[in-house]
């Protein structure tokens, strides 16, 4: 059959290598039959019914914009300019693939350079690359460079890293032989990363804003970091404070791993997403990824190339610095837009924005009877102790339209009674009030 190529002769040297007498063997480990009986799903339908089935399946979806929002915890919701959407739907955008060939990918590759320019202005670092997959891989990639450059194998995560990012470079590092030492959770998790840092370590990585919304100068940690030969590592998951925040440059990072999707395009249940990343001049042959270069052509005219790309898959493979083999080229293009039309100032003052809608936001929840808001310093995310399960909290506010945040133990064990709340420019002061509210009304 045209779909299904391998003979029984085939399938035969395969498990003949793998060591196993036949197919069921091979999967005796998964417990039984991998399917016995038929599977429980309805049987056949027509389109007409199949589109109505998911349609109501998606009815039962609550849209971010379909009343008060307060979600964050590394996924956050900003208001997209429509001219964004609609540029990035030309066809020269959306359809455009790889630029292996640059004397006919200009547009493409300049698109990628001002990228670039502007994640190295945010970050306060030297250079950057043409894109990572998102934050938590970025994260990853980081900790796998820094070993490259000490020599070292192991890596200090603080207490404020938000889990998912750690179980990331967990799965990377782990696998390239590094050890990984997460600290525990912690509000303010970056104050114990310097005393674990050893001769033997490679880089630390810290998050600012932490995950519990948490800002701090890591400027300390850095100089800690750099009198023991190793690196700093300094995660942003919201990098719309970059806009207001000492940027990681300044406080002495080697390394920026940024998570840019939130200023790039709406929430989709999970992606795209889009990984900024950023290091010193001194490690620029380590860095991972698609770099991007501008030059003059024969002519003298400006042109683009994609510049150090003998590492990755082209030529060098095994012995590559990474295996990166893509960037998010139509979400940093959609990234670049966005910040081309707010400017400097307009990025600031939208920063401002919600750094007052935060404000706003902490200040009608430390009002509330048994309630504390955790975070000492943040820009637009707080997290709130409730003196019941938050959990709870949160499926009760669910079910009457209001998304109140996301509750710590959806992320980490322990935590319980602790809530994330993230206020950006689309909580109007209704919105603050509808929260403040309904939180009330469940309250003991």
């Amino acid at each position: 059959m045209r779909y299904l190529p391998l003979t029984d002769h085939d399938r035969g040297e395969m498990l003949a290598v793998i060591g196993a007498p036949s197919v069921d063997a091979l999967f005796e480990d998964a417990g039984g039959s991998l399917l016995d009986g038929l599977v429980d799903l309805p049987p056949h339908a027509g389109e007409l019914q199949v589109r109505r089935a998911l349609e109501s399946l998606g009815a039962k979806n609550h849209a971010a914009g379909a009343g008060p929002f307060f979600c964050g915890a590394g996924a956050y919701r900003h208001h997209i300019p429509a001219s964004v959407d609609h540029l990035i739907q030309r066809s020269e955008f959306l359809t455009s693939y790889t630029p292996y060939q640059p004397e006919i990918s200009q547009g493409s590759l300049q698109a990628l350079f001002e990228f670039q320019t502007q994640v190295c202005a945010l970050t306060g670092l030297d250079v950057a690359n043409a894109s990572l997959y998102d934050g938590s891989t970025a994260a990853a990639e980081g900790v796998l460079m820094a070993s490259r450059i000490t020599g070292r194998k192991r890596a200090v995560l603080s207490g404020g890293l938000h889990p998912h990012y750690a179980q990331t470079i967990q799965t990377l590092a782990t696998a390239a032989g590094m050890v990984i030492e997460a600290l525990p959770l912690a509000v303010d998790g970056e104050a114990a990363v310097a005393d674990s840092i050893g001769p033997d370590v490679a880089c630390v990585v810290v998050q600012t804003p932490n995950l519990f919304g948490t800002v701090t100068d890591v400027s300390a940690i850095a100089e800690a970091a750099h009198a023991a030969g190793a690196l700093l590592i300094c995660v942003t998951t919201e990098s719309l404070s970059l806009a207001l925040l000492k940027s990681p440059g300044e406080m002495g990072a080697d390394i920026a791993a940024a998570e840019g999707a939130s200023l790039a395009g709406a929430l989709n249940f999970g992606g795209p997403y889009l990984g900024l990343f950023s290091a010193r001049q001194q490690f620029l042959r380590q860095m991972p990824g698609r770099l991007c270069g501008q030059t003059l052509d024969a002519d003298g005219k400006r042109g683009f190339v994609l510049t150090l790309s003998t590492r990755e898959q082209h030529i060098r493979r095994e012995k590559a610095t990474s295996n990166v083999c893509t960037n998010s080229g139509l979400v940093a293009l959609a990234f670049t837009m966005h910040l081309t039309l707010l400017g400097q100032t307009g990025l600031k003052d939208l920063a401002m924005l919600n750094h007052a809608k935060a404000r706003r936001l902490a200040r009608s929840m430390a009002a509330l009877p048994g309630m504390e808001v955790l975070t000492p310093r943040f820009f637009n995310e707080i997290a709130v102790r409730l003196p019941v399960d938050a959990a709870r909290v949160v499926e009760r506010l669910a079910a009457d339209g209001v998304l109140a945040g996301v509750p710590i133990s959806r992320l980490s064990r322990g935590f319980d009674d602790v809530l994330l709340m993230a206020a950006t420019e689309t909580c109007t002061d209704e919105d603050i009030t509808a929260v403040t509210k309904a939180i009330e009304g469940v309250l003991p």
